[in-house]
């Protein structure tokens, strides 16, 4: 038995003499059936129209890069700019999600785009996000078969194309539209779901700031109006 299955099985042993197993399933249930409400700050009771500039504020605050073009026509041009501009070669490791399906990438035949799972050797991560909130500058993305994790943290450059339509408010708007889209039976729920805000960072002892410690380096975030 290697050290991590000792481990869980400890785990697993304290939570069986801890309660009824079937009681606290019950609890889960029903919390994700019906959801307590939360707080929402002020800050973030803002109009539809000024989302979009609230969130490329705040996430520009914590070290993110934005971008905003009007179709998915001009997502090629505008991700291909951003890897000139960082000296990064023409080419990503992409998600597959639908909507990077409606682009004409053979407009570009530069760049280079091929999907799947990311891989230690690649340099940069293509992803769509689910929503983007304009509280915090948030991202967030859940896992799928055409949106694997791996391209969230493992390219030290991470690219996520944000359409307009998903821009909200706050954190419970968008886990009430996560709800509403994907439904609160366990089958449909996400394996996992990523709050990013801004590209990975620590701090060291002396509390200097160091960025890509954990994750990607880069954060550069691409608006689409007509998505």
């Amino acid at each position: 038995m290697s050290a991590r299955e000792s481990i869980l099985n400890k785990i697993g042993s304290a939570l069986d003499n801890a309660g009824d197993k079937t009681a606290r399933a019950a609890t889960a249930a029903a919390r994700i059936q019906t959801p307590p409400k939360n707080l929402i700050p002020a800050r973030a009771r803002v109009a539809p129209e000024d989302q979009v500039q609230m969130f490329r504020d705040w996430a520009e605050e914590v070290s993110a890069t934005t971008d905003r073009v009007e179709t998915l026509d001009d997502l090629p041009a505008a991700l291909a700019g951003y890897l000139s501009s960082q000296n990064l070669p023409s080419e990503v490791k992409s998600s597959d999600d639908p909507i990077l399906g409606h682009v004409d990438w053979a407009q570009l035949p530069t760049l280079t785009r091929k999907t799947g799972i990311a891989e230690e050797t690649d340099t940069v991560g293509l992803a769509v996000a689910f929503a983007g909130i304009a509280e915090t500058g948030t991202l967030v993305l859940h896992a799928a078969p055409e949106n694997p994790t791996t391209l969230n943290f493992l390219p030290e450059t991470h690219v996520v194309v944000l359409p307009r339509s998903r821009v909200t408010g706050d954190y419970e708007a968008t886990w009430n539209r996560l709800r509403n889209e994907l439904g609160t039976a366990p089958s449909n729920l996400p394996r996992v779901v990523n709050w990013i805000t801004g590209p990975s960072r620590t701090g060291d002892i002396e509390q200097k700031i160091q960025l890509g410690i954990h994750g990607p380096r880069r954060l550069h975030i691409i608006i689409v109006d007509e998505a």
